[in-house]
């Protein structure tokens, strides 16, 4: 299928911040600037909402995080890091960006989903499919379920050019 990108489209992005967050620890040990991420993402068309879904820690450390998402245009979605009598620790968004990516899909032309994470294929199916949406896909390629790569109209990976969108660690 071809993507269609024009001024006029009616944009939606939902980012899985924990998967970025990770992906770019993990490969890069750097932090991600979701500003860049949000802003090649859109390709100059029209936004509708940029979604950004957070996690809480006991210690507050992250506020300062989610007022820079707040300040370049992504509203936060914030949920307490659950902490388990074991010790194990929990911190999932899925479903929630998955309900607000249906709830809008009616008012949206293009859906973007930052994330790596293959759980998010049969959402992707259901938007297409139900919703006639056309849903786009960022994240590090390296770090991305090849299933989800096969499931978009469009992949963009961040990996091709790093630099641009990290802060901080070896780019």
């Amino acid at each position: 299928m071809s993507v269609i990108k024009h001024k006029e489209q009616r944009v939606g992005i939902f980012i899985d911040t924990q998967n970025l967050y990770h992906s770019a620890k993990n490969l890069y040990h750097a932090r991600v600037n979701f500003g860049q991420v949000v802003k090649d993402a859109l390709e100059g068309r029209h936004l509708i909402r940029a979604v950004a879904y957070v996690i809480s820690t006991e210690s507050g450390e992250e506020k300062s995080f989610f007022e820079a998402l707040e300040k370049v245009g992504i509203e936060t979605k914030t949920k307490d890091l659950q902490i388990f009598a074991g010790g194990s620790k929990k911190a999932d968004w899925d479903v929630g960006l998955a309900v607000d990516a249906i709830k809008l899909a009616p008012k949206l032309d293009a859906i973007i989903i930052v994330s790596g994470d293959g759980d998010f294929v049969p959402l992707i199916e259901y938007l297409r499919e139900n919703q006639g949406c056309q849903v786009e896909v960022v994240a590090f390629g390296k770090s991305t379920s090849a299933k989800l790569i096969e499931a978009t109209d469009h992949f963009t990976d961040l990996d091709e050019n790093p630099r641009k969108y990290l802060l901080g660690g070896r780019k």
